[in-house]
Protein backbone atom coordinates (compact mmCIF):
# COMPACT_ATOMS: atom_id res chain seq x y z
CA UNK A 1 0.00 0.00 0.00
CA UNK A 2 1.08 3.44 -0.79
CA UNK A 3 1.27 5.94 1.96
CA UNK A 4 -1.15 7.91 0.33
CA UNK A 5 -3.60 5.74 0.57
CA UNK A 6 -2.63 4.90 4.07
CA UNK A 7 -3.22 9.30 4.69
CA UNK A 8 -6.62 9.43 2.81
CA UNK A 9 -7.73 6.54 4.46
CA UNK A 10 -6.42 8.09 7.96
CA UNK A 11 -7.95 11.78 7.13
CA UNK A 12 -11.54 9.90 6.63
CA UNK A 13 -11.37 8.16 9.66
CA UNK A 14 -10.72 11.30 11.50
CA UNK A 15 -13.07 13.54 9.92
CA UNK A 16 -15.70 11.20 10.87
CA UNK A 17 -14.52 10.93 14.53
CA UNK A 18 -14.58 15.04 14.29
CA UNK A 19 -18.19 14.53 12.78
CA UNK A 20 -19.28 12.15 15.95
CA UNK A 21 -17.73 14.31 18.73
CA UNK A 22 -19.72 17.47 17.16
CA UNK A 23 -23.09 14.95 16.85
CA UNK A 24 -23.14 14.50 20.09
CA UNK A 25 -23.08 18.17 21.72
CA UNK A 26 -26.26 18.92 23.58
CA UNK A 27 -28.68 21.46 22.06
CA UNK A 28 -29.55 23.51 25.47
CA UNK A 29 -33.58 22.38 25.86
CA UNK A 30 -34.00 26.53 27.16
CA UNK A 31 -33.74 29.80 25.38
CA UNK A 32 -32.34 31.05 28.80
CA UNK A 33 -29.00 32.35 28.97
CA UNK A 34 -28.33 29.75 31.97
CA UNK A 35 -28.89 27.01 29.55
CA UNK A 36 -25.88 28.02 28.31
CA UNK A 37 -23.96 27.75 31.48
CA UNK A 38 -25.41 24.54 32.01
CA UNK A 39 -24.05 23.29 27.95
CA UNK A 40 -20.28 24.84 28.60
CA UNK A 41 -18.84 21.77 29.92
CA UNK A 42 -19.71 19.53 27.31
CA UNK A 43 -18.51 22.70 24.99
CA UNK A 44 -15.41 22.81 27.00
CA UNK A 45 -14.72 19.53 26.83
CA UNK A 46 -15.59 19.07 22.74
CA UNK A 47 -12.94 22.23 22.17
CA UNK A 48 -10.20 20.51 24.12
CA UNK A 49 -10.81 17.34 22.50
CA UNK A 50 -11.01 18.98 18.78
CA UNK A 51 -7.57 19.99 19.48
CA UNK A 52 -6.34 16.94 20.46
CA UNK A 53 -7.74 15.26 17.48
CA UNK A 54 -6.24 18.52 15.28
CA UNK A 55 -3.05 17.69 16.70
CA UNK A 56 -3.35 14.08 15.79
CA UNK A 57 -3.99 14.74 12.20
CA UNK A 58 -1.25 17.42 12.06
CA UNK A 59 1.83 15.22 13.57
CA UNK A 60 -0.14 11.92 11.30
CA UNK A 61 0.70 13.92 8.20
CA UNK A 62 4.34 15.10 9.23
CA UNK A 63 5.06 11.84 10.30
CA UNK A 64 3.83 10.49 6.52
CA UNK A 65 5.61 13.25 4.98
CA UNK A 66 8.56 11.66 5.83
CA UNK A 67 8.02 8.17 5.39
CA UNK A 68 9.54 6.45 2.24
CA UNK A 69 7.30 3.02 2.54
CA UNK A 70 4.62 2.00 4.44
CA UNK A 71 4.52 -2.03 5.39
CA UNK A 72 1.73 -4.25 6.89
CA UNK A 73 3.32 -3.64 10.53
CA UNK A 74 2.80 -0.03 9.99
CA UNK A 75 -0.66 -0.32 8.73
CA UNK A 76 -1.22 -2.23 11.66
CA UNK A 77 0.01 -0.10 13.66
CA UNK A 78 -2.10 2.97 12.05
CA UNK A 79 -5.00 1.36 12.95
CA UNK A 80 -4.02 1.01 16.37
CA UNK A 81 -3.98 4.14 16.56
CA UNK A 82 -7.03 5.11 14.56
CA UNK A 83 -9.03 2.73 17.21
CA UNK A 84 -7.60 4.67 20.22
CA UNK A 85 -8.80 7.80 18.26
CA UNK A 86 -11.88 6.67 17.77
CA UNK A 87 -12.71 6.72 21.02
CA UNK A 88 -12.22 10.19 21.82
CA UNK A 89 -16.16 11.27 20.79
CA UNK A 90 -17.06 8.90 23.59
CA UNK A 91 -15.03 10.02 26.38
CA UNK A 92 -15.25 13.50 25.11
CA UNK A 93 -19.03 13.13 25.91
CA UNK A 94 -19.05 11.13 29.17
CA UNK A 95 -16.47 13.61 30.51
CA UNK A 96 -18.30 16.59 29.32
CA UNK A 97 -21.55 15.62 30.95
CA UNK A 98 -19.24 14.78 34.09
CA UNK A 99 -16.54 16.70 34.28
CA UNK A 100 -16.35 16.48 38.26
CA UNK A 101 -16.80 12.53 38.24
CA UNK A 102 -13.49 10.73 38.35
CA UNK A 103 -14.02 7.62 36.83
CA UNK A 104 -15.37 9.62 33.26
CA UNK A 105 -12.09 12.31 33.10
CA UNK A 106 -9.74 9.30 34.15
CA UNK A 107 -11.02 7.04 31.14
CA UNK A 108 -11.29 10.18 29.21
CA UNK A 109 -7.07 10.54 30.29
CA UNK A 110 -6.70 6.86 29.34
CA UNK A 111 -7.93 7.16 25.97
CA UNK A 112 -5.58 10.37 25.76
CA UNK A 113 -2.84 8.02 26.66
CA UNK A 114 -3.27 5.10 24.48
CA UNK A 115 -3.45 7.56 21.66
CA UNK A 116 0.40 9.00 22.90
CA UNK A 117 1.19 5.60 23.37
CA UNK A 118 0.00 4.27 19.54
CA UNK A 119 1.40 7.51 17.60
CA UNK A 120 4.87 6.72 19.59
CA UNK A 121 4.33 2.80 18.10
CA UNK A 122 3.24 4.37 14.68
CA UNK A 123 6.38 6.81 14.37
CA UNK A 124 8.63 4.05 15.60
CA UNK A 125 7.50 1.62 12.64
CA UNK A 126 8.08 4.44 10.32
CA UNK A 127 11.07 5.31 11.34
CA UNK A 128 12.77 2.86 9.03
CA UNK A 129 13.52 4.99 6.28
CA UNK A 130 12.31 8.54 7.12
CA UNK A 131 13.78 11.13 8.35
CA UNK A 132 14.94 10.35 12.12
CA UNK A 133 14.78 14.35 13.23
CA UNK A 134 11.70 14.32 12.55
CA UNK A 135 10.80 11.37 14.45
CA UNK A 136 12.81 12.32 16.91
CA UNK A 137 11.20 15.24 18.07
CA UNK A 138 8.19 13.58 18.06
CA UNK A 139 9.15 10.15 19.66
CA UNK A 140 10.55 12.78 23.01
CA UNK A 141 7.37 14.73 23.09
CA UNK A 142 5.65 11.70 23.35
CA UNK A 143 7.86 10.36 25.79
CA UNK A 144 7.01 13.28 27.55
CA UNK A 145 3.36 12.98 27.63
CA UNK A 146 3.06 9.59 28.30
CA UNK A 147 4.08 10.08 32.22
CA UNK A 148 1.94 13.14 32.15
CA UNK A 149 -1.28 11.22 30.91
CA UNK A 150 -0.35 8.88 33.13
CA UNK A 151 -0.16 11.31 36.48
CA UNK A 152 -3.51 12.73 35.00
CA UNK A 153 -5.53 9.27 35.13
CA UNK A 154 -3.84 8.89 38.73
CA UNK A 155 -5.12 12.67 39.63
CA UNK A 156 -8.66 12.13 38.23
CA UNK A 157 -9.29 10.04 40.82
CA UNK A 158 -8.55 12.58 43.37
CA UNK A 159 -9.35 15.85 41.98
CA UNK A 160 -10.54 15.61 38.30
CA UNK A 161 -10.56 19.21 37.71
CA UNK A 162 -6.73 19.25 38.36
CA UNK A 163 -6.55 16.14 35.57
CA UNK A 164 -8.35 18.29 33.31
CA UNK A 165 -5.98 21.32 33.75
CA UNK A 166 -3.23 18.76 33.01
CA UNK A 167 -4.67 17.86 29.87
CA UNK A 168 -5.41 21.15 28.41
CA UNK A 169 -1.61 22.23 29.62
CA UNK A 170 -0.71 18.80 27.48
CA UNK A 171 -2.33 20.12 24.21
CA UNK A 172 -0.63 23.62 24.50
CA UNK A 173 2.78 21.90 24.48
CA UNK A 174 1.67 20.04 21.48
CA UNK A 175 0.39 23.31 19.84
CA UNK A 176 4.32 24.93 19.90
CA UNK A 177 5.53 24.32 16.71
CA UNK A 178 8.99 22.64 17.24
CA UNK A 179 10.89 25.64 15.63
CA UNK A 180 9.78 27.58 18.31
CA UNK A 181 10.67 25.26 21.11
CA UNK A 182 14.45 25.04 19.51
CA UNK A 183 14.17 28.42 19.66
CA UNK A 184 13.46 28.79 23.18
CA UNK A 185 15.85 26.52 24.26
CA UNK A 186 18.94 28.08 22.32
Amino acid sequence: MTKNRLEAFSDGVIAIIITIMVLELKVPHSTEPEALLDALPGWLRYGLSFVYVGIYWVNHHALLDRATRVDWAALWANLHLLFWMSLIPWVTAWAGENPTAPVPVAMYGVVLLLCSGSFMLLAWRLREGADGHVLAWSNRRNAMSLPAYALAVGVSLWRPPLAAAVHVLLALAWLVPQGQLRQARG
